[in-house]
């Protein structure tokens, strides 16, 4: 026996008050380009996606050429998850072409910079 899925093809449905998209309460999502942007140090710039509960977060990290992370960024208080969308992202002893994910643990830092600038998907898993 299959089942059908009522909400298919909608785009946004409520149930109780509970705003709902593709059938789950708690979707939620964000054009990149319309994500507020806030310049970190000069040519880095963020655009938060997403924000947890428990302070886990989603952000993009544009970086133009040339530009350099101002001093070292240490991953506190959780891991860091990278996944270089454009461009080439160097840790600050590898380059990290399009398509690379890394995973830095807690307790890691790295002096993130670009030569050619990057686009990078920035997840921290416990903020």
């Amino acid at each position: 026996m299959s089942e059908t899925n009522t909400t298919e093809g909608t785009t946004d449905a409520t149930t109780a008050g509970t705003p709902r998209v593709g059938g789950t309460a708690g979707y939620v999502w964000t054009a990149v380009d319309d994500a507020p942007v806030r310049e970190l140090f000069p040519g880095i710039r963020s655009r938060p996606l997403w924000t947890g509960e428990n302070g886990a977060k989603a952000q993009v990290l544009e970086m133009d050429p040339g530009s350099r992370w101002d001093g070292i960024d240490v991953h506190r208080p959780g891991p860091e998850e990278v996944f270089v969308v454009s461009g080439t992202f160097n840790d600050g002893d590898h380059d990290h072409p399009a398509g690379t994910f890394l995973h830095a643990p807690a307790g890691s830092w790295h002096v993130p910079q670009s030569a050619t600038g990057c686009r990078l998907f920035v997840f921290y898993p416990e903020g």
